[in-house]
């Protein structure tokens, strides 16, 4: 079943061009595939598919997230590029270290895409 199927993420933009150069040039995807339907991106051993939406940027919650080993340092490669990160006061029991909700061993940083969709980057998932 869909058990052992592998998955991966999706998302809808508004503007396909804003989101390739964002995907492949912020955050370093690699451009997998590319149809009328959309954009695939490779990332790690995983993908993800933009495409094209009326409905870009609706979903408040994260859609994507990286688990990644350094948070600091992506948080800062990020910065530098532009990225602006969320900050978010209303998660029991987590501490904002400037960009980065701590909880525990577990430190993670949200930012939005051009279209709003909101990423994450932690270190455990």
């Amino acid at each position: 079943m869909v058990g052992s199927a592998n998955v991966h993420a999706v998302l809808a933009v508004k503007d396909i061009e804003a989101a390739k150069k964002f995907y492949s040039e912020t955050l370093g995807l690699k451009q997998l595939d590319e149809n009328p339907g959309g954009v695939l991106y490779g990332s790690g051993s995983n993908k993800v598919f933009v495409y094209q939406s009326e409905y870009a940027g609706t979903n408040q919650a994260t859609a994507a997230s990286w688990e990644i080993d350094n948070v600091e340092e992506t948080v800062s490669e990020l910065t530098g590029k532009g990225v602006k990160f969320e900050h978010y006061d209303n998660l029991p029991g987590v501490k904002l270290e400037g960009d980065i909700h701590v909880m525990g061993s577990m430190k993670a940083a949200w930012f939005k895409d051009p279209d709003g969709n909101v990423l994450c980057i932690g270190n455990a998932m």
